[in-house]
């Protein structure tokens, strides 16, 4: 039975992972940028809820709602008043130095508005969970919870993207933005789009992740981020399906070398996955290798 809570244990933190993910994948796939400042999304989402649920004493449907709101809105500033501008920047690293620097910033103001200490985290989950095999097997209420929303939001956003003329946008801005602009999509509203999607998901995976291990603080969402950036490498970035896979099989890899190696080199497990995957296929398990024309 232990096997088993382990491999459950682990597909909850992979979701977790795998719904941060797809907020990398998304922005990398279209905008061709990697936001090292969505892991403080997280964070901000989940003091978001902290405050409205545990110091407002508003309900948690509220909470979640406006927790979302807030991150978007979060999503699309960080993207007009931070990544737009250097959009065509001479050097990729402007972008990326710009992005370490938004993650900064959002710590700091975390640390000034709620301070350094920790905080503890009301789960959002309204039941307890399952008992099975007589009690041996406990799935816990937040882990259910997490499980099916991956799933579901998994399944949501594969749909948007393929089905509707803003997917599609999505689609034909990554594959070429010069030609998606002549055929009259408006590039700068898909991307903020897809950066304003990015955050909702991760005010999502903020308040399942502060659920499942019930406490916060402003430093609440850089590992996780760092892990879901791994995770959408090891699935393949730029791939939906690959964000979602490399989340979840990384959440398993974690879980199970805290069990049966040590809890102090999970982390150092986790990493050495991503350098072994870089070095074997560095496109990841779904992503397509593409060749440049010099």
């Amino acid at each position: 039975m232990s096997f088993i809570s382990y491999l459950i244990n682990g597909i909850s933190l992979g979701s977790v992972y795998a719904i941060i993910a797809l907020g990398y994948t998304m922005v990398y796939g279209i905008a061709k940028m990697l936001n090292f400042a969505h892991g403080d999304v997280i964070m901000v989402g989940a003091f978001a809820v902290f405050t409205i649920v545990s110091t407002m004493g508003l309900p948690v449907w509220l909470g979640i709602l406006i927790s979302i709101l807030v991150c978007t809105v979060l999503g699309v500033v960080i993207e007009r008043v931070a990544y737009k501008p250097l959009r065509n920047a001479a050097s990729p690293l402007a972008v990326l130095i710009t992005a370490i620097g938004v993650s900064y910033l959002l710590q700091n103001v975390a640390l000034l508005v709620f301070g350094a200490n920790a905080k503890s985290f009301t789960s959002v989950v309204p039941f307890e969970g399952l008992k099975l095999a007589g009690g041996q097997l406990i799935i816990s209420g937040e882990t259910i919870v997490t499980i099916l929303a991956c799933i579901i939001i998994m399944i949501v956003l594969t749909l948007f993207v393929n089905k509707t003329k803003a997917g599609q946008a999505m689609l034909a801005v990554s594959e070429d933005k010069g030609a998606a602009q002549l055929m009259g999509i408006n590039v700068n509203g898909t991307i903020a789009l897809t950066f304003a999607i990015g955050s909702a998901l991760a005010a999502i995976a903020g308040v399942l992740l502060c659920s499942a291990y019930p406490s916060i603080n402003p430093y609440t969402g850089s590992m996780p981020g760092i892990k879901a950036f791994v995770a959408a490498v090891f699935g393949g970035i730029g791939s939906i399906p690959g964000a979602m896979i490399g989340g979840i099989l990384l959440g398993i890899i974690e879980i199970f070398g805290k069990a049966y190696i040590s809890s102090q080199m999970a982390d150092a497990i986790v990493f050495a996955v991503l350098i072994v995957v870089l070095l074997v296929k560095p496109s990841g398990i779904l992503g397509k290798n593409i060749q440049e024309k010099v």
